[in-house]
């Protein structure tokens, strides 16, 4: 249980990284971020695969399609919603909106794999919820209060911003439930060696993407400046670090807890995404959070720690 809720906090802390490409390279379309950082996922697993190349081969073409579908939705598509939303709305209420996750998924999971992990019983999760959700309302009053004080403010492009991160909750839902899926049907194989094969089945799909960005923007007459846009040095860096960090080893270290955890519980603690995020968006700021808000990240916090002392029960045959 504590392995797997170490390995779920790291993930966390390697997925908060990408809430901040949007923000440092705000001049890059969200396309191109997304597909950008896929290519270097993709690339990164190519030597891992190699080394890894005997489990590898282990795997079916069932295996292999699921792989690109998760790769399809819960990397590309799902990035693109999310640094869309960043760029639109900023950083800390897409980040609040996305922090829904736990909620979502712990409730979806519950409805939904009873019968394989157990039924973690509501009475005893709902306080945990409770907490959560109220943590999250409690950061994200801040910030629409905030957005009301904001003469200059685009409330329409901060609305587009919140539908394109509720679809990010979308593709970030169904994403979890289908790794665990495969991670708990398949007990006896490495996660590490299923976060390389996501990662090999990026790849074909990022250069793709890549390309049909670049077409469209040549064909649109766009003056950006492809394929490495005008700062490549840090463009390329950070594409790097984030596909490195975020990408693999953060998938790798969520297939750990996957394969620990039911399935209800690790929903909740991708809670640890939406601190990192907070904390990264804060640091990059320079300033410190509201009151208002240190109250919410506390309610996150104890409401994770309850959650993680709920033991699942036993559905009826």
């Amino acid at each position: 249980m504590w392995a797997g809720t170490l390995y779920a906090l790291a993930a966390g802390l390697m997925w908060g990284l990408v809430f901040v490409g949007p923000l440092l390279l705000p001049e890059y379309p969200a396309a191109l971020q997304s597909v950008a950082r896929y290519l270097a996922f993709g690339l990164i697993a190519l030597p891992l695969a190699w080394l890894d190349r005997r489990n590898l081969r282990l795997l079916t073409r069932a295996d292999w399609i699921e792989a690109l579908k998760l790769a399809a939705i819960g990397n590309l598509l799902y990035y693109l919603f999310l640094a869309s939303a960043i760029q639109r709305a900023g950083g800390p209420v897409p980040t609040m909106i996305i922090g829904t996750l736990p909620v979502v998924i712990a409730i979806c999971a519950n409805l939904r794999n009873a019968r394989r992990d157990g039924k973690l019983p509501w009475r005893r999760l709902a306080p945990s919820l409770a907490l959560i959700a109220l943590g999250i309302a409690c950061v994200n009053q801040v910030e629409l209060q905030a957005l009301r004080q904001d003469a200059g403010a685009d409330i329409s492009r901060y609305a587009i911003g919140a539908v394109l991160a509720l679809a990010a909750v979308a593709c970030w839902t169904w994403y979890p439930l289908r790794n665990a899926d495969w991670l708990r049907d398949h007990p006896g194989r490495s996660p590490r060696t299923w976060a390389t094969a996501q990662g090999v089945a990026t790849l074909p799909l990022a250069l793709a993407g890549y390309a049909m960005v670049w077409i469209g923007m040549a064909a649109t007459g766009s003056g950006f400046d492809m394929p490495l846009g005008p700062r490549p040095d840090v463009f390329l860096g950070l594409m790097i670090a984030i596909g490195l960090f975020a990408s693999w080893l953060g998938t790798l270290c969520w297939n750990e807890a996957s394969q620990r955890l039911p399935t209800a519980l690790a929903g909740q603690l991708i809670v640890f995404e939406t601190l990192a995020a907070l904390a990264y968006a804060f640091i990059l700021r320079g300033s410190m959070p509201e009151p208002l808000t240190l109250t919410g990240i506390a309610c996150l916090v104890v409401g994770v720690l309850r959650a993680v002392r709920v033991k699942p029960q036993a559905a009826p045959a």
